[in-house]
């Protein structure tokens, strides 16, 4: 497959890191994305790659001008894009009894609104480009992707990250209903749910918090951000053609079990 051209949100750390990075090796060029701009210089920097096959934009995705920008920037690189892995997102703690209207609504802001901006104006890129090809009888010649960054938190729930929750729930039916909106085009949009990923947003967790999660998963551990992105990596390439309006959870097992794992020494 030729080389293609991607933009990842929330580049700048952890599992968007680790993406940019694997699309990078797999020989695309990649526009790396955050809203931190500082971090995500920092993280080009780290993956020391030609200057001519990466580039970094600041960007907040929950805001449409910034957005806006993020695509004619990429475009003013590049020339062109083939494929979005949409990955920024925030998690604030609350419940339905705590939470502050203005964290719920910052959440689903860059979870679902934002990732809604992105994926709608690369969409829309993707299709007037097919529109205006002379022939369409063979649209995976230029295979176009789109991959939203959910959670098994779309489909089970933690109380007290509701917004978090509920973004993600929105955002695996929004993969649904573009897949089905843009599969007559050749735009195939799928998602990846990864379960617990050891990223900045788990570091904090040690002790029995950290033994309560191996004892939800059959795996006994949790993922590496480059678990993450060979699922992503699979899901750009044309081993996954035939694949949309589908989430591969990558949990370790999580979702399939109905109870908790025995104690790990138990287990060697």
């Amino acid at each position: 497959m030729s080389e293609r051209v991607f933009i990842v949100t929330g580049a700048a750390r952890g599992i968007g890191f680790a993406c940019a990075r694997r699309l990078l090796k797999d020989g695309h060029r990649v526009i790396l994305s955050d809203m931190d701009g500082g971090a995500c210089e920092h993280a080009l920097a780290d993956i020391s790659v030609e200057a001519d096959r990466a580039i970094s934009v600041e960007c907040d995705v929950s805001d449409k001008l910034q957005v806006h920008n993020l695509i004619a920037n990429s475009l003013a690189a590049f020339g062109r894009i083939d494929g979005l892995i949409n990955n920024a997102g925030i998690a604030l703690k609350g419940g339905a009894l705590d939470l502050s209207i203005a964290d719920f609504d910052r959440v689903l802001a860059v979870n679902l609104r934002g990732a809604f901006l992105v994926a709608k104006a690369v969409a829309t890129h993707m299709v007037n480009e097919i529109e205006n090809r002379d022939d369409r009888s063979h649209l995976t010649d230029r295979p176009y992707v789109i991959i939203n960054m959910s959670s098994i938190n779309d489909t089970v729930a933690i109380p007290d990250y509701m917004a978090y929750t509920v973004s993600k729930g929105g955002l695996l039916q929004m993969t649904k209903a573009m897949a089905i909106e843009l599969a007559p085009y050749g735009i195939r949009v799928n998602a990846i749910g990864p379960g617990s990923v050891k990223t900045d947003m788990l570091a904090g967790v040690s002790g029995d918090k950290l033994d309560e999660i191996h004892a939800r998963t059959p795996m006994g551990r949790v993922a590496l951000p480059d678990e993450i992105a060979g699922v992503a990596s699979f899901l750009t390439s044309e081993d996954s053609s035939y694949i949309t309006g589908q989430c591969i959870y990558v949990d370790g097992g999580r979702l399939a079990l109905n109870y908790t794992m025995p104690p790990k020494e138990i287990l060697t």
